[in-house]
């Protein structure tokens, strides 16, 4: 049996030595565009087609081949976490993603852009995931997951892009993963900066962003200006609790999202989509699910920033009928120190929390209260490394009593978060810029 924590080590030694090999600057004057889109800047740019704001500072490290644009980006957390309840769990463990980014211009109003993403949990995680208080979602050993959040796959992205510019104002671009990601919701929770710092997967997850790994998508999107419109054809079923593996594709849910920066500072979406079975142990359950999202990002000056996400999000269920959660994170970052808070409120079936007898078809709302801490040990020089705890009060109904106990559903963790340092608009990382660019 591997232990997590050697494993967790030898995924920060993989990702150190991944970022550290590109030296990352671009030349003077050349815009940083998305992959996805060449119409884009390379800050708006977050999970699949989603948006975040145009502001929004950039952690990653670049490399540039002739004309050819890399970018990498990741996160490792290896910590300690305790969850109290009966149904709690204390262990130590490491969730983890990394992402490359790559574009390659055609022309000079085409782009041919290629992304990758892929998690070590299913060695850091194990099959049945970490803890996580009043978590539901996916499977282990054929029966539904709680209290615990799921690993993500070995992939969660292999996509390709085309886009192209019909003029100073108008963009369009196709984009296919396998794995990749819908275009339904807002941008996923590690992919937002107000949840950047933080360990866990939001517990409304399952209402808002969980479409970001589907295995077969295809999006053609249209973009004026700072506004968007695109459509996706996708497959609705999670995937499958084997996370090596490439599930089998197929296209049979579809979904849209509006898009809409107004502001440098702002980033809007609306949408709406019909996944078709999502579950595997109700196969012929679908659901309709509508989100909402504002995220606002302030720059506050050098190595200063404030990010801000509201979310919203429905599920409407043919087994269970409609369920909400909403969600606001925020994250305060100024130089070495990172605070940042969480408060969601989801409504949970019975059946999700893998309860007994009537509770199993009773809605129950879960509040999640959730505040923490980063203080970076290293910082600026290429890898971020800090050192950090978070502390999380659950509220709710006193019918859950008889499940969890009587006890304050409570948890807490002190982790480690290794991520690349902070980009300047040239590709540089902040250590590196010359004295009077600081």
């Amino acid at each position: 049996m591997k232990n997590p924590f050697t494993s967790n080590l030898a995924a920060a030694a993989v990702f150190t030595a991944a970022i550290a090999i590109a030296p990352g600057a671009l030349g003077d004057g050349m815009a940083m565009q998305s992959s996805v889109n060449l119409a884009e800047p390379m800050s708006r740019e977050s999970s699949g087609s989603s948006w975040v704001p145009d502001s929004t500072p950039l952690y990653g490290k670049m490399l540039m081949l002739g004309d050819d644009m890399l970018m990498l980006h990741g996160g490792i957390f290896p910590r300690y976490v305790n969850a109290s309840t009966r149904r709690g769990d204390d262990r130590i463990d490491g969730p983890n993603w990394f992402m490359a980014m790559y574009s390659h211009p055609i022309g000079d109003n085409a782009q041919l852009g290629f992304r990758g993403m892929m998690s070590l949990d299913l060695l850091t995680e194990g099959g049945r995931g970490y803890p996580l208080l009043f978590q539901t979602g996916e499977t282990w050993n054929g029966e539904a997951l709680h209290d615990r959040q799921h690993p993500h796959d070995l992939f969660d992205e292999i996509s390709l892009s085309y886009s192209q510019k019909f003029g100073p104002d108008f963009s369009a671009y196709l984009y296919a993963g396998y794995p990749g990601e819908p275009a339904l919701g807002p941008p996923a929770f590690m992919h937002r900066l107000s949840a950047m710092d933080n360990p866990d997967a939001p517990l409304s997850h399952h209402w808002q962003d969980s479409t970001h790994v589907t295995f077969g998508v295809v999006t053609l999107g249209a973009v004026w200006r700072d506004l968007k419109i695109e459509g996706s054809a996708f497959k609705g079923r999670e995937p499958d609790e084997v996370r090596y593996d490439f599930d089998r594709p197929k296209l049979d849910s579809f979904s849209g999202r509006i898009s809409w920066n107004p502001t440098s500072n702002l980033a809007l979406q609306v949408s709406h989509g019909f996944i078709k079975s999502p579950e595997e142990l109700e196969p012929e359950a679908n659901r309709h699910r509508t989100t909402a999202s504002l995220i606002y990002n302030v720059p506050l000056g050098p190595d200063r920033n404030w990010s801000n996400s509201f979310v919203w999000g429905q599920n409407r269920d043919s087994g269970h009928g409609t369920t909400q959660s909403f969600l606001v994170e925020s994250n305060y970052q100024r130089g070495r120190d990172a605070f940042y808070a969480r408060f969601e409120h989801v409504e949970k079936p019975g059946s999700e929390l893998v309860l007994a007898g009537i509770d199993n078809e009773r809605i129950f709302p879960i509040n999640a209260y959730t505040v923490g801490y980063v203080r970076d040990l290293a910082h600026g020089g290429g890898i971020d490394v800090g050192l950090g705890g978070q502390f999380t009060i659950n509220d709710v109904p006193d019918g859950l009593d008889r499940y969890y106990g009587n006890d304050l559903p409570c948890s807490f963790q002190i982790f480690l978060r290794i991520r690349p340092s902070l980009m300047s608009d040239h590709g540089m990382t902040h250590s590196e810029m010359a004295p009077n660019e600081k």
